[in-house]
């Protein structure tokens, strides 16, 4: 069995996760210490091996659940990153991630135990190997997205006001967005409920919570975001 395959070389397959979640106007990036050989103690994304009867979906959701606690993680593949070199221990064909998690549901103490820590997109350390690659295409990937759909349900509180979601979109795309327009087109989309309880800290009149309405489908030919 598999005899025909013996002459084929044999290499590693990992997954990567770029994790991001978004606290205090910030998009933030977990990472751990590496604990072993090469590049030990350098800063590094999630990851790890795929099994011999994992897919590599499955693989990506037990690391998370593993480091984060939690299971109903948005998750959605990035790119395979295959250059021979680019591991020097040994030839791993590396298959990119990357997942939205909400940072006041995760379980901070399993983050703790796996040496983990959140950084600010902002400022980065130095990472191992094309880590900073793999960051720089999941980052893209999640610009994508939120240029084509809301994203706010999987980083943001159930209730935001509209200036929060403003500065989730702001810190995704690095930079400011004209108020009135990103107001106007978010609630074109039909997909948030204006609740009647107000924020009290944004302005002296206050300002309305919103909430995704559950099951909506946004209707929209334009980006919310021009990259």
């Amino acid at each position: 069995m598999g005899e025909k395959y013996n002459k084929f070389s044999k290499y590693f397959v990992a997954v990567d996760c770029v994790i991001f979640g978004y606290e205090d106007g910030d998009l933030k990036l977990l990472l751990y210490h590496r604990g072993f050989e090469p590049a030990k103690g350098m800063w590094s994304l999630m990851g790890g091996f795929v099994g011999e009867k994992e897919s590599s979906d499955t693989a990506a959701r037990r690391i998370l659940k593993n480091i984060t606690g939690l299971e109903d993680i948005f998750l959605e593949q990035v790119e395979v990153f295959t250059e021979p070199e680019r591991d020097t221990e040994d030839r791993v064909v590396s298959i990119i991630y990357y997942a939205l998690i909400r940072i006041d549901k995760h379980n901070s103490d399993k983050v703790r135990e796996n040496g983990a820590h959140w950084w600010s997109m902002k400022s980065l350390p130095d990472f191992i190997f094309d880590h900073k690659e793999m960051v720089n295409k999941a980052l893209e990937k999640l610009q994508l997205k939120a240029g084509m759909e809301l994203v706010g349900s999987e980083l943001l509180p159930d209730k935001f006001t509209l200036l929060q979601l403003r500065r989730l979109y702001e810190a995704i795309f690095q930079k400011e967005l004209d108020t009135g327009n990103f107001r106007k087109k978010v609630l074109s989309l039909k997909v948030l409920q204006r609740l009647d309880e107000k924020n009290t800290t944004e302005s002296r009149r206050g300002a309305y919570y919103f909430k995704f309405i559950e099951g909506a489908k946004e209707k929209s030919f334009d980006r919310i975001v021009k990259i």
